[in-house]
C-alpha cells in the first residue's frame, strides 16, 4: 500500500514538473498547486488520470492496435496524449488552456514529459518481484 501511495505522489510530481517545462515552452498545460487545496485537487486529478489510463487508455490502445503495429508503437504516444487531454478537460488540478491543434500539442508534449519524468524517478521506486 505504501508503494502505491508513493507512486501516486511521484506521478503528481511528474505532472507538476511537466507543467513547469510546458510553461517554459509556452504550451498551455497548467497545474494549479499554489496552496494545499490545489495540491489535493492535483492528487485527485492524478488519480482520475490513472483510472482513465487504466480503462480508456487500454481500450483505445486495443482499438488502435493495427495502427500501432504499422507505426511500430508510436501511435500509443497519441493515445496517451488523448487520455491526458480528456483528464485535463475535467479541470481537476491540471488543465490545458489552448484550443485545437495547440491543445493537442500541449497534451502530447506534456504526456511525453510525464512519462519521461515518471520513468526516471521510478527507478528509485522499483517494483516488488515475487519469486
Amino acid at each position: 500500500m505504501t508503494k502505491l501511495i508513493l507512486r501516486w505522489v511521484l506521478l503528481a510530481f511528474s505532472v507538476y514538473a511537466a507543467s513547469l517545462v510546458s510553461q517554459a515552452l509556452n504550451l498551455g498545460f497548467r497545474v494549479d498547486a499554489q496552496d494545499a487545496s490545489g495540491v489535493m485537487k492535483l492528487l485527485v486529478g492524478v488519480l482520475v488520470l490513472s483510472l482513465l489510463n487504466a480503462t480508456l487508455g487500454r481500450i483505445l490502445k486495443l482499438l488502435t492496435l493495427p495502427l500501432s503495429c504499422i507505426t511500430l508503437g508510436l501511435f500509443s504516444l497519441v493515445v496517451n496524449a488523448i487520455v491526458l487531454w480528456v483528464a485535463a478537460s475535467l479541470n481537476l488540478g491540471f488543465k490545458i488552456t489552448d484550443t485545437g491543434i495547440k491543445a493537442f500539442l500541449a497534451a502530447f508534449v506534456a504526456s511525453l514529459l510525464i512519462s519521461f519524468i515518471n520513468g526516471v524517478l521510478g527507478v528509485f521506486l522499483p517494483d516488488d518481484k515475487d519469486d
